[in-house]
């Protein structure tokens, strides 16, 4: 009898230990498990930024995965349309959102600066990633990055707010860390996140001034804080860190305006905003009195659409109207009956994208990264493929090209 009971307490612990061993199979190594990416971008924040001191955060990111020499923005070098390529792979030529502010013959106009902007009809030109992953019945989440508020190919994100410029970084971090400790079935996938603290600093006092600097170094205590939450996760997710800017920053002296009625009539033109980068409808009737613009003039260059410099890949949208007229580097274009800015702009982006000023920032580290990899300057179309490569979603018809960021991945 005593060899029985033996013999079956024996099988019952071999049964437990194989129970045992069969449960830890079924929990996925975060080796094993699928590629969560958080995608954070910083507005406006240059590519000299990596490495100038301000922001070691940055820094550790880069020195612990890789980094781009530089990244070169898209044409224009505006918030809303380099956002949106950055989601798409698309030119803003070809997603149609080529301006902060622009007309359309049929929508009327679109002014940035009204974040309820919902009208599908305006994002229609491109599909942003969110969207195709939801598709997929892939959750995603959405903090103000241009475009989450609408309802774009019949998708949302699951997850997304309303923009609110008084959300601090701190408070925007941990909506990040948040969405990360959901429950499997919810939890995002593909995370997007978007920090403006330093482009509204340098827009009113200038790309390198102390509240610049202030907000660089703020948003700078909000990635090590990301980083942290991260790494304190790493251990359950497999979490990829991406941080990117949509362009750079320049400064602009007082004064530095140049107006365009002192070239044609101001009763001639329509402009659709002023600033570095002026797009401007003739008014019927006054056609050959517009085209005057074009050419070369002090501190400016005006171009029919048609005649652009090809690297800029702008142009063909019908959105843009006949000419487009770009200020230099540190200077503004307006009429002279402009209503004043309630302050003067002392920062400004939406010049050349050749520009040092204008390139913009690439940094990623995780487990799909290698470490310490400096990569060639590369177009921000390129991120595009590199996301849905790492998140295992077909990528839909895009400007991009993966293979120069191949060199960074560690499979």
């Amino acid at each position: 009898m005593r060899m029985r009971i033996r013999q079956a307490a024996t099988i019952l612990l071999l049964v437990s230990l194989l129970a045992g061993c069969a449960g830890l199979r079924t929990a996925p190594s975060p080796a094993s498990q699928k590629t969560t990416i958080v995608l954070v971008s910083i507005d406006a924040l240059r590519a000299d930024a990596l490495g100038g001191g301000d922001m070691p955060a940055l820094d550790a990111i880069a020195a612990n995965g890789v980094h781009a020499r530089w990244m070169n923005p898209s044409y224009p070098t505006l918030t809303f349309p380099n956002h949106y390529t950055l989601v798409t792979g698309l030119r803003p030529d070809h997603h149609g959102v080529v301006h902060n502010q622009m007309r359309d013959a049929e929508l009327g106009s679109f002014v940035s600066k009204q974040y309820d902007t919902v009208d599908a009809q305006w994002w229609s030109g491109g599909e942003p990633l969110w969207a195709t992953m939801e598709r997929e019945g892939t959750p995603t989440a959405v903090l103000f990055w241009p475009g989450s508020a609408v309802e774009i190919h019949g998708e949302r994100p699951s997850q997304w707010l309303p923009f609110d410029k008084t959300m601090t970084v701190d408070a925007r971090v941990q909506q990040v860390l948040d969405w990360l400790d959901q429950p499997v079935a919810k939890r995002p996938r593909f995370i997007a996140a978007y920090f403006d603290q330093y482009d509204v600093a340098a827009h009113q006092c200038g790309a390198h001034c102390p509240d610049a600097i202030a907000a660089e170094r703020a948003v700078d205590d909000g990635l090590a804080k990301l980083r942290a939450g991260i790494a304190a996760r790493s251990g359950r997710q497999r979490i990829d860190l991406v941080v990117v800017s949509d362009h750079g920053m320049a400064d602009v002296a007082n004064g530095n305006i140049r107006y365009l009625d002192d070239i044609v009539p101001a009763d001639a033109i329509d402009i659709q905003d002023d600033g570095p980068i002026v797009l401007v409808a003739p008014r019927a009737g006054h056609e050959a009195e517009a085209m005057k613009l074009v050419g070369r003039h002090d501190h400016s260059e005006c171009w029919r659409r048609e005649s652009l410099p090809p690297a800029w890949h702008y142009g063909s949208n019908p959105r843009i109207p006949a000419i487009v007229c770009q200020a230099d580097e540190g200077w503004l274009l307006e009429l002279h009956g402009d209503k004043p800015f309630a302050q003067p702009v002392k920062g400004e982006h939406g010049y050349a994208p050749e520009s040092p000023s204008m390139h913009a920032t690439f940094v990623a580290e995780g487990p799909d990264f290698r470490r310490g990899v400096e990569l060639p300057p590369f177009d921000n179309v390129d991120v595009y493929p590199l996301l849905t490569r790492l998140l295992g979603v077909p990528a839909l018809p895009n400007d991009g090209d993966i293979a120069p960021l191949l060199p960074a991945l560690s499979r």
